[in-house]
């Protein structure tokens, strides 16, 4: 995500391509494999009212946000998953629920979507802290440390296997992709393979980010809150979760404020080492694809402005 201007711009990697998100259109570019052209899905942005006066509300944005991204990247990623089923020789429909090109959508979403695995990653540390320590000590900001710290590894084992896959692993060389457009674009550089390659991939503003301040957030947050049995602590779980995720939604803008201060820009390096993780170095035609995807995106941004 960037923000020039007044402009601001958010992305996702999808099956061997990106989708951007402008201000009137949200833009995704796929290389197909055959021909290797590259193929747009094109999608105008609408937004009601009221979802527009939410997104302006502290604490509630940062909800408003992970449930708008997640169902407009989910077309997007639907996309790229029939582009690529078409170029492994599928059909688009199939009468059995279990299609390669399912499970390979499956798979990524689990790695793109935020909400897809949070409520597991949420309960389940949390059952497993409660069984093996719950009788051990009586220290109840210790207990939610501890099961912060199931947390982070359970993420990152996660997201380790899932990158073994070819699959995701081109899909996270194209995140890596994503991250050195937005850069380039922020720094002012005329976006060519040459100049966006010389930028990192890594991103103050990335999902991966906000996923570790929801796990350190959570820690302080629940600590606050007693409970008595372990289905007590479930259910608060559950019922916190919106507050985690908009207090993190706003540590995650406070901490890209302070990235280029020396003293506090450290606040966002546990999200950008786990982008070590979720980002790869991307390939010159995945760079390429990156910058076509953008381009067009603010290609059609101005045409509407335009136009209206």
């Amino acid at each position: 995500m960037s923000q020039t201007n007044n402009a601001v711009y958010g992305g996702q990697a999808v099956i061997e391509g990106v989708m951007f998100a402008g201000q009137k259109v949200h833009v995704t570019a796929v290389r197909r494999k055959s021909d290797q052209e590259i193929t747009f899905l094109e999608v105008p942005k609408t937004e009601k009212a009221w979802v527009a006066k939410l997104k302006k509300i502290p604490f509630i944005r940062g909800i408003v946000a992970i449930v708008e991204a997640s169902a407009k990247g989910a077309r997007h990623l639907n996309f790229s998953a029939e582009v690529f089923a078409e170029e492994e020789g599928e059909p688009k429909q199939q009468s059995s629920g279990f299609s390669l090109t399912m499970i390979v959508g499956v798979a990524v979403a689990g790695v793109l979507s935020f909400i897809f695995g949070k409520v597991a990653f949420t309960l389940i540390p949390a059952v497993i802290e409660d069984l093996l320590f719950r009788n051990h000590f009586d220290n109840r900001v210790l207990h939610n440390l501890i099961e912060g710290i199931i947390k982070i590894v359970f993420l990152l084992g996660y997201i380790y296997l899932i990158s073994l896959t070819p699959v995701v692993k081109r899909l996270f060389q194209y995140h890596g992709a994503e991250h050195k457009v937005i850069s380039a674009y922020e720094a002012g550089v005329e976006l060519t393979v040459r100049n966006v390659q010389k930028f990192n991939t890594l991103h103050y503003r990335c999902g991966s980010s906000f996923i570790v301040l929801t796990v350190l957030i959570g820690v302080i947050i629940y600590s606050f809150v007693p409970y008595d049995t372990l289905m007590e602590r479930v259910v608060q779980r559950l019922i916190l979760l919106p507050v985690v995720i908009g207090v993190s939604y706003e540590a995650l803008r406070f901490t890209n404020m302070l990235r280029d201060t020396p003293v506090l820009r450290f606040l966002g390096y546990p999200g950008l080492w786990l982008q070590l993780l979720t980002t790869k170095q991307p390939e010159d035609s995945q760079v390429e694809v990156s910058i076509a995807s953008f381009e067009r995106m603010r290609e059609l941004d101005r045409q509407i402005q335009k136009a209206s």
